[in-house]
């Protein structure tokens, strides 16, 4: 999902790998959207929410993990981030 972080379906990065994707795109007033079939039943979401819902899993892991909650952390993103993508993450 880190390719479709602040990226419009018109983008040419994303046309030219949609091919690739076992997921369908769409189109939602302009927002770009990840469509999925799970449990026989299609859902809805932006990169960014699926990003978040990662990393809540991810710090769910770490505070099992310490024993303790964890309440800041250090996210970084490639160099090779546009600015939309950058804000995409916060």
């Amino acid at each position: 999902t880190q390719r479709l972080l602040g990226r419009k379906l018109d983008d040419t990065t994303v046309r030219s790998n949609m091919r690739y994707w076992p997921f369908k795109l769409i189109d939602d007033g302009g927002k770009l959207k990840i469509q999925v079939e799970y449990n026989n039943e299609r859902k809805t979401f932006t990169a960014e929410k699926i990003s978040s819902m990662i990393l809540s899993k991810m710090k769910g892991m770490a505070e099992t993990h310490l024993g303790r909650e964890v309440s800041e952390a250090v996210i970084s993103v490639p160099a090779c981030f546009n600015y939309w993508q950058r804000q995409a993450i916060r």
